[in-house]
Formats: structure tokens, C-alpha cells, sequence
């Protein structure tokens, strides 16, 4: 498919799928007139890129992940290392500190509208 249906298909603009490829975490072949071709796992694969985007992971480390992730017969993938766990791991408690934080900054803002209120 062209870059302009993938665009659409995920809700994901022609730049940012431009940029995906060009940090190397997405793929297209080239038609003999030069447009990008991209696959039907593309589409599973920038949903996937968006969602470790949103869990707040820079596009180098998405890179080393994408790759380790599960293969498409379900299994683990081959080059998913027990320091690929490792790092996973340390990136999901990163993220459940920043949950942490934010509560505890929903909480305060929650006494403050309360106390707002009262007044």
C-alpha cells in the first residue's frame, strides 16, 4: 500500500511514517517509479510503534525493541534476550513512577479544588 493509505488506516500523518522509516523502525520497498510500498504488517507495526511512542520511549529504543518483539506466529522472538527483559522491565518501572507521580499530583490538585470550594 502507499504511503498515503497506511496514513489513513492508522491515523498516523505521511511525515511521521516518513520519520519511522528513516530511524529505521519501519520498512517499505520502492515501486520502479520511486513511491513507497508498504506491506499489510505495516499497519500492525506503526500501531505498535504508536503505542511504545505513548508509553514514552524514544525512537532509538523502540528500534532495539521492535525486533524482539513477538514474532508472528506468536512465539517469542528469537533475538528476545534476558537483557531485553531486563531493559523492559526497568522501562516499565519508570513508567509506574511516573503513574506515581502523577496521582499524587492528581491528589493534591483534587485537595485544592475541594479547598476552592469550601471557600
Amino acid at each position: 500500500m502507499r504511503i498515503g493509505e497506511l496514513a489513513r488506516r492508522t491515523g498516523v500523518s505521511e511525515r511521521s511514517l516518513r520519520y519511522y522509516e528513516a530511524q529505521g523502525l519501519l520498512r517499505a520497498e520502492r515501486t520502479p517509479g520511486g513511491h513507497r510500498d508498504y506491506p499489510e504488517a505495516a499497519v500492525d507495526r506503526v500501531v505498535r510503534i504508536q503505542e511504545l511512542f505513548a508509553a514514552g520511549l524514544h525512537s532509538s529504543r523502540i528500534a532495539q525493541l521492535l525486533p524482539c518483539m513477538r514474532d508472528a506466529d506468536g512465539g517469542p522472538s528469537a533475538v528476545a534476550t534476558p537483557r531485553l527483559v531486563e531493559d523492559l522491565t526497568a522501562e516499565r518501572a519508570r513508567i509506574d513512577r511516573m503513574i506515581a507521580d502523577l496521582v499524587r499530583s492528581r491528589d493534591t490538585l483534587d485537595e485544592v479544588i475541594a479547598a476552592a470550594r469550601e471557600g
